[in-house]
C-alpha cells in the first residue's frame, strides 16, 4: 500500500455502518444507567460522601464511644479463611450443564483433597471489562482486523442485558478508559465512536491485562474481562512472566477472543517465520491467561462464530455452581495454592459420567481458576 493510499481515508464500510444503525436503534429500549460523577473510574473509584458512610467507626479504645463495656474484656479473632471457587461445567458446544449435585464435586489444593463448606447454583447479572486492542499495528482505518475489531466490540455489547455492567477499555502503547462500568448501552456506544482511527503502532498487551486484572480484583461480585486482541506484545514494561503472576493474583476470569485468526491463515505462505511463530506464541499466551484465570479462549476464522462464542461466555459467568472451602493447610506464607476441581462418581471415586436426556455421554469441560495466592501473616 502506498503512503498516498494509506493517508486518505476510505469511506465508512456499509456492514459496519449498518452495526451504528443497530445500535442506535437499541438505545431507546436500554434503561439508564447510575449517574457517576466524571472522577469516579475503575481505576481510581471516588470515596463515598454518603454521610451515613462517612461517620467515623467507634472505636473500643474510646470510653465515650462505650462507656458500659468494662476494659480488660478478652479478645477473640477468627483465622478461618474461606476459598470461594466459581465453577462452570460446559458441553462441547460451550452450554451450561446444570443440577449436578454437589457430592458429584471434589476440590484439590496442591493436590490434596478438601472440605467442601458451601455448594450453591447462581445466576446473576454480569459485570464485565472490555479491553480491545486498538493499535494501527494492525488495525489501520478500513483494514479487516479494524472491522473485525469492531464488529467483535459491537456484537459482544449487543447481548448484554438490561442488568449487565460493562466498561470499554482501550489499548495501544498505554490503556484508556473510554467508559466507566454502566449499565447505559448508550454510554458504551458514544465511547464506541472513539474507536475510528488508532493512532500508535504498539500493542502493550501484558501491561494492559495486569493493570485491568488489578482494577478489576477490588470489583465485588460476578466479573470478567473480555479481551479482544491479537495477543502480541510489542513494547510492556511488565515481562510475560511478570504479568502472568499479576493476572493469576487477580483472579478475574479472561475471557479472550483472537483477532486476525483467518487473515493469518490466508497470510501463511507469504509470512517470515519469526512472523509464524509469534503469532503462535500470542495465541499460547492468550491460552494461558484464560485457562489460568477460570476463563476460555476463543480464536474464530469467521465473523459467524461471534454469536457462539457470546453465548459461550454468557452461559459461563451467568450460570455457574459456587463452592466455598476452608484449605487444610493454614499455613499464611504468601504462596500461591493450585485449585484443581474434578466430577467425580462419589460410590466409586471415578470420574462422573455425565448423560444427556437420551442418555447419550456427554463430554463436558470444567472452567474454575487455577489457584490463588495465600494471605500473609500480619506483623
Amino acid at each position: 500500500m502506498s503512503m498516498k493510499s494509506r493517508n486518505r481515508i476510505p469511506a465508512l464500510p456499509a456492514a459496519l455502518a449498518g452495526l451504528f444503525v443497530l445500535a442506535a436503534m437499541s438505545l431507546a429500549q436500554d434503561q439508564t444507567g447510575p449517574t457517576k460523577d466524571v472522577d469516579q473510574t475503575v481505576a481510581k473509584p471516588r470515596k463515598s460522601t454518603d454521610d451515613s458512610e462517612a461517620a467515623p467507626i467507634p472505636s473500643k479504645l474510646s470510653k465515650k464511644a462505650q462507656p458500659d463495656i468494662p476494659e480488660n474484656l478478652p479478645s477473640f479473632k477468627s483465622d478461618v479463611n474461606v476459598v470461594s471457587v466459581d465453577v462452570a461445567v460446559l458441553d462441547k458446544n460451550g452450554h451450561f450443564i446444570p443440577n449436578i449435585p454437589r457430592a458429584s464435586f471434589r476440590v484439590l489444593e496442591d493436590n490434596v483433597p478438601q472440605q467442601i463448606k458451601s455448594f450453591g447454583k447462581s445466576t446473576a447479572p454480569m459485570t464485565v471489562c472490555l479491553l480491545v486492542e486498538f493499535s494501527a499495528k494492525f488495525q489501520w482505518y478500513g483494514s479487516q482486523t479494524w472491522y473485525q475489531t469492531l464488529t467483535a466490540a459491537y456484537g459482544f455489547v449487543q447481548t448484554l442485558k438490561p442488568d449487565d455492567y460493562v466498561a470499554l477499555i482501550a489499548y495501544d502503547f498505554k490503556e484508556e478508559i473510554l467508559s466507566d462500568f454502566t449499565t447505559d448501552k448508550r454510554k458504551t456506544y458514544e465511547a464506541m465512536q472513539r474507536l475510528r482511527i488508532p493512532g500508535f503502532s504498539e500493542a502493550n498487551l501484558f501491561d494492559a491485562l495486569a493493570d485491568t486484572e488489578e482494577r478489576m480484583s477490588k470489583i465485588e461480585g460476578r466479573k470478567a474481562i473480555v479481551l479482544l486482541s491479537s495477543g502480541v506484545d510489542t513494547f510492556s514494561k511488565l515481562t510475560y512472566d511478570k504479568a502472568r503472576k499479576i493476572i493469576q493474583d487477580g483472579g478475574v476470569p479472561v475471557y479472550a477472543i483472537g483477532l486476525m485468526q483467518a487473515l493469518r491463515i490466508m497470510q501463511e505462505g507469504r509470512m517470515r517465520g519469526g512472523q509464524e511463530i509469534g503469532f503462535l506464541q500470542a495465541d499460547n499466551q492468550m491460552n494461558t491467561f484464560a485457562r489460568e484465570t477460570g476463563g476460555q479462549a476463543f480464536f474464530p476464522r469467521f465473523y459467524g462464530e461471534f454469536p457462539s462464542i457470546f453465548g459461550s461466555i454468557q452461559d459461563s459467568l451467568r450460570n455457574q455452581y459456587s463452592i466455598g472451602y476452608e484449605p487444610a493447610n493454614k499455613a499464611k506464607d504468601g504462596k500461591f495454592r493450585k485449585i484443581k476441581v474434578e466430577l467425580v462418581n462419589p460410590a466409586t471415586n471415578e470420574p462422573l459420567r455425565v448423560v444427556d436426556e437420551k442418555g447419550k455421554p456427554i463430554k463436558y469441560q470444567i472452567v474454575a481458576k487455577n489457584g490463588y495466592t495465600a494471605p500473609r501473616e500480619v506483623e
